[in-house]
């Protein structure tokens, strides 16, 4: 007999904790839907009417409790002294590799869901979800810049998390070999951009300024 969860002692947010990761499973071969959603409330014993309550905004919605639960995966896999004696692009390597190690065997769910994401009605919730999960990583990393710098760093990783993701889809090596060698060259990328950036920063602060020279004509270095 499949015991029944109190749902007095469940928020709606637990119940979404719960049922995520056993609608991504049933997403593999059902998709994102009403079947999915109901078939995971029945496995871990929960009346299907309540975990319809759950999910009010459909689909969507249940893409999205999935993904937060992999970027709490991720958090908790680089909970550890190892990760954070890395630096920080050691440390957005690491928690993009724990991320795709987190979605292994959930292939056809993520195909699924970046299909229902790119549709035009749910394309800016779709670039949402991928912004929280940059800014998490960046935030893992030790980044905590509030300045321009905050939107490019993101922006920056979003499209390579993006680009890593298609390669990772079509990768059929059991260590991911071929994933983590395209992120590789993704993360030589922008570390040449960031180079370039710091040159053309530095050649800014060099450059002449009227202001600067004025402000030397009335206050002589001593």
């Amino acid at each position: 007999m499949t015991h029944q969860l109190d749902i007095e002692d469940m928020t709606l947010e637990d119940m979404r904790a719960a049922l995520a990761p056993h609608i991504a499973a049933n997403a593999v071969f059902d998709g994102w839907g009403d079947m999915a959603r109901d078939d995971a409330a029945r496995a871990i014993g929960l009346n299907p009417d309540h975990a319809r309550l759950a999910f009010p905004e459909g689909k969507v919605q249940m893409i999205d409790a999935w993904i937060d639960q992999i970027d709490q995966q991720m958090i908790a896999v680089c909970d550890n002294d190892q990760f954070r004696a890395l630096g920080m692009t050691g440390k957005v390597r690491a928690a993009l590799h724990a991320r795709f190690a987190a979605m292994q065997g959930r292939k056809d769910a993520v195909r699924r869901a970046l299909s229902i994401l790119a549709l035009p009605q749910n394309a800016a919730k779709g670039l949402q979800l991928g912004w929280r999960t940059a800014d998490v990583i960046w935030r893992l990393a030790g980044d905590h810049a509030s300045d321009f710098n905050h939107y490019t760093k993101r922006a920056t990783l979003l499209a390579v998390y993006h680009a890593t993701q298609h390669a990772w889809l079509a990768d059929d090596s059991a260590d991911l070999s071929e994933t983590k060698a395209f992120l590789e060259r993704r993360l030589g990328d922008v570390m040449k951009i960031e180079k370039a950036k710091a040159g053309w920063k530095s050649r800014a602060d060099h450059r002449f300024s009227m202001t600067r020279f004025l402000g030397r004509l009335r206050y002589p270095a001593r």
